[in-house]
């Protein structure tokens, strides 16, 4: 992989997966442009179960989770089926559009690409309420330990949901979005620990509790002034595309 810290046995790891894959992406601080010495390696999916797992009296799974280490390494694999993938794709939810749009590739297909083509028809204003409850979260946790790995997971969420309200653009990586002096000196100081303390030498708590308020402001701002649509209008394409895959009589495969 071209991208720092991203192993090349990455699509070992994706190719071990118990069904086809119509996608494998990397996600976490390796996408959010913050990647540790000792960060997890976060891998994301969507996979297609065989029809018989789906009609029959015994489903699922609709979510597939493993875990693991490799050569030092902590693993994070979680991939959802298409069905699954396709309902949290229509909500507003960040997490899945941010996993599908990673350019972080590891595994895609032609099916992935089509899924690529409907994202920008699946954003909304409502996707502010992920964006800001996922910032509220990680800034109740910076302020109960302390560490750097929480607050710039708040920065990042924030400059990512402005970016989206404003543009209908989904970028999540914090260097690529950032407005702040500080924040590439951060980054560096959190290379080098992935719980590391916040370094009062690059910025103090109380100017990162201002700029934090005022991003929260800004993306609600951005909420209210957006031209994105009141709701997703991909619903009936990804419908088709769901039930064209279901009766393929070709397997889904996943390449490099």
């Amino acid at each position: 992989m071209a991208e720092a810290g991203v192993p090349e046995w990455a699509g070992e790891v994706a190719d071990a997966h118990p069904y086809p894959l119509i996608f494998a992406t990397v996600s976490g601080a390796h996408l959010y442009g913050f990647a540790s010495v000792d960060s997890d390696l976060d891998l994301r999916g969507c996979h297609v179960l065989p029809l018989e797992r789906v009609v029959g009296l015994e489903t699922g799974p609709d979510t597939v989770q493993t875990g693991g280490e490799r050569d030092g390494m902590e693993l994070d694999v979680v991939s959802q089926e298409l069905a699954k993938f396709i309902r949290l794709l229509l909500k507003p939810n960040g997490y899945v559009l941010e996993q599908l749009l990673s350019p972080l590739v590891i595994r895609t297909s032609s099916l992935h690409e089509e899924l690529k083509f409907l994202a920008p028809h699946c954003l909304t204003p409502e996707h502010a309420r992920h964006y800001l409850g996922f910032a509220a979260g990680q800034w109740q946790l910076y302020q109960k330990t302390g560490e750097l790995k929480p607050a710039l997971y708040t920065l990042r969420v924030l400059h990512t949901g402005i970016h989206l309200l404003r543009t209908g653009e989904v970028e999540a990586d914090l260097r690529v979005l950032n407005t702040l002096p500080y924040v590439p000196d951060l980054i560096e100081a959190k290379r080098a620990g992935e719980h590391d303390l916040l370094p009062p030498a690059v910025v103090s708590a109380e100017v990162l509790t201002a700029d934090v308020a005022r991003l929260t402001a800004e993306l609600e701002a951005a909420r209210d002034a957006s031209k994105l649509p009141p709701a997703p209008s991909a619903g009936p394409a990804l419908h088709d595309l769901l039930i064209r895959t279901r009766l393929s009589d070709t397997p889904t495969k996943a390449t490099a």
